[in-house]
């Protein structure tokens, strides 16, 4: 199996749930400029037509997108590890949990990235405020979010990182401080950010 990767992208949530999983998967860093390409100087559009990452290259060859896929996929193949409900009532409150953070978390750090006007930021801010502390209400007065350590504290742990990046108030959720650094020393994460060239602490 192979990554293909950038570094602090949101392709580091499946590669921390690769490092918790102990599983054997390559990582293929793209590169974004002037063309983005393998570390072998592939075409990366030829992989993956919408240019984006993850993309994961399954052992059958096949190709999957879309994080929160490919965490569901990754963490079938070591069911010991238990990184997702299967079953019952659990799984569905996964998967809720899984599609808020795609959507209202990931989805609405974006603008962000696009150099936003005051106003666009401002506004932005303040949804992200308000998500995130709808987030920690999740939380509650668990470890994780899920109860133990699961592909929705990988997903949510790297899409808090680019919060942090861009210095949006979390103060108003102050238990996702906490929740941040616990996720964020387990040996797991803390591989994957080696592996990636990121600050650890």
């Amino acid at each position: 199996m192979k990554l293909y990767y950038a570094p602090g992208a949101c392709s580091l949530a499946p590669h921390i749930v690769i490092a918790e999983a102990g599983l054997d998967v390559a990582l293929d860093l793209i590169t974004w400029a002037p063309k983005r390409v393998t570390s072998s100087g592939e075409d990366f559009y030829a992989i993956n037509p919408q240019g984006a990452v993850p993309v994961l290259e399954a052992e059958n060859g096949e190709i999957l997108t879309e994080a929160q896929v490919l965490m569901q996929y990754l963490a079938s193949l070591a069911p010991a590890k238990a990184l997702f409900p299967t079953e019952g009532f659990a799984k569905w409150r996964g998967l809720e949990t899984l599609n808020f953070i795609a959507t209202e978390l990931h989805k609405g750090t974006g603008p962000l990235f696009k150099k936003p006007t005051d106003e666009v930021r401002d506004a932005t801010h303040q949804h992200l405020q308000s998500r995130w502390s709808l987030f920690e209400q999740k939380l509650g007065d668990k470890d994780y979010v899920l109860g133990d350590f699961s592909i929705a504290d990988a997903y949510a742990f790297t899409v808090m990182r680019w919060s942090r990046m861009f210095k949006v108030d979390l103060s108003g959720a102050p238990k996702l401080e906490a929740y941040f650094l616990r996720v964020q020393a387990r040996p797991g994460v803390q591989k994957a950010l080696t592996e990636e060239g990121l600050p650890t602490s």
